[in-house]
């Protein structure tokens, strides 16, 4: 008997086909993670071999958001290229990120490192627009919330980690510093270049090739390709021919609330750097790179390992972003509180600050993520839907970026970070307000685009 809808993809295990398509999907993330970290790591060393002293507010300002702003532009752009095939342009994304990083380790002054991270920002925007929508589509329906937990939430620290241990490498073998900043910027070439072959492999997603193309017997043949059978036993779906923006104003809701749920998330997960790594690791004695290898490693990276695999689609997305949020707003108040002891007690901020990062987990594998962006919206303007929450967050970190440190002069550390648990409350409480819970349902019994299904002689 033939399937309906896409219940063949719907229905399978998750298998080496899932797990090479999370590799695939995830490096770009990873490049993120990479290339956003790696900055921070080495602006010092950068800064000395460019002769600068100290960087005005303008550059402070506009190196800090120059990746973002490039992001959200990127995201746009690649969510309406998104429309005309999602594989179509799969691999633009991790070239621009590939050349953009590479260029990086030959930039004459500071201003071709601003310029070359906005391009580097534009293909990060891309990425997380078709990578995750490209996951979704082609996942089963009760391990879509793992493939893209551990594809995207935990392949950004990891790309972190990898960035913090290159520097430390060619710290310890006593590299130049001049050509230490080039190599760990330039690094972040290596694997954007590797998986854009295997990029280029990926199958088109079935759901876009019968719900936005048309083409049921491609769909039927990749159905089949993934799930094992023989195409003569699927039968895709009609195409979903109702008018892009009839169907976006269904769901512009539920996509706004996805938007402003990851902007929230960025606005906390990015402005905690301001009173986390120098004020701690300082107090501890160490380096702003060893203290970020041990956040990752002790915390961050089993933290999102483990509720990737264990609790995001058993626990479901709903509850596992209200709670990161809520325990968010604890561990900030409580870092609040005891602020006037860590001088003393460097470990217990370190284990505070730790925690916290443990329970923004949540939000990062959901919001973070782009779960809700792509889960929210139908196959028809998916790609868009999933750009719009994607500028929302790189808007959230610009703001983080500019805004909070003149909060942070102005009223104070320990108001600012009430100011964080504020928002972090209003993060959970409006998870629970706005959105649907989407684990374990497949992607068209969430938007409700049942349709009939096509038949072949």
């Amino acid at each position: 008997m033939a399937h309906t809808d896409f219940s063949v993809l719907d229905e399978q295990r998750f298998k080496a086909f899932h797990w090479r398509a999370m590799l695939t999907t995830g490096l770009g993330v990873f490049c993120d993670g990479y290339d956003l970290s790696s900055i921070a790591l080495v602006l010092p060393l950068v800064l000395h071999s460019y002769g600068v002293a100290k960087l005005s507010s303008i550059q402070s300002g506009t190196l800090a958001a120059s990746a973002l702003v490039g992001a959200a532009l990127g995201a746009m752009v690649f969510g309406f290229l998104g429309q005309k095939g999602r594989k179509r342009f799969y691999g633009f994304d991790v070239a621009i990120l590939g050349v953009a990083a590479l260029a990086q380790a030959f930039a004459p002054t500071l201003t071709w490192i601003i310029a070359l991270r906005f391009v580097l920002g534009f293909g990060v925007g891309a990425d997380y627009v078709l990578s995750p929508v490209i996951m979704a589509e082609h996942s089963n329906r009760a391990d879509r919330g793992k493939a893209l937990g551990l594809g995207f939430g935990t392949m950004w620290p990891l790309g972190a980690l990898a960035a913090a241990i290159l520097k430390l490498l060619l710290q310890s073998l006593n590299v130049p510093d001049d050509l230490q900043w080039r190599i760990v910027l330039g690094a972040g070439a290596v694997p954007a270049l590797a998986v854009l072959y295997f990029r280029r492999q990926m199958p088109e997603t079935a759901r876009f090739l019968a719900r936005v193309e048309a083409n049921h017997a491609e769909a039927q043949r990749v159905m089949a390709q993934i799930g094992g059978a023989e195409p003569a036993a699927t039968a895709a779906p009609l195409a979903d021919t109702r008018p892009f923006g009839q169907v976006f104003a269904a769901h512009a809701r539920d996509i706004f609330a996805a938007g402003v749920l990851w902007m929230i998330y960025d606005l906390v997960v990015y402005s905690s750097i301001l009173f986390g790594p120098s004020l701690i690791a300082q107090g501890m004695g160490l380096s702003a790179v060893t203290f970020q290898l041990l956040i990752e490693l002790v915390f961050v990276v089993p933290a999102s390992v483990s509720m990737s695999w264990f609790l995001i689609d058993r626990v479901g997305r709903k509850p596992l972003q209200v709670w990161g949020f809520l325990i968010s707003a604890v561990m900030l108040g409580i870092f609040a509180g005891l602020r006037s002891k860590f001088a003393a007690l460097p470990a217990l901020a370190f284990i505070v600050y730790g925690l916290f990062n443990v329970s923004q987990t949540g939000p990062g594998l959901v919001s973070g993520a782009g779960v809700f962006g792509v889960e929210l919206a139908p196959t028809r303007i998916r790609s868009v839907a999933q750009a719009i929450t994607v500028a929302f967050g790189r808007v959230g970190a610009a703001i983080s970026g500019f805004a909070f440190p003149l909060l942070f002069g102005k009223i104070g550390e320990i108001a600012t970070v009430f100011v964080l648990a504020a928002l972090s409350i209003a993060g959970g409480v409006l998870t629970q307000v706005l959105v649907p819970e989407t684990g374990s349902r497949s992607l068209e019994e969430i938007n409700r685009e049942m349709a009939p299904v096509a038949t072949t002689d």
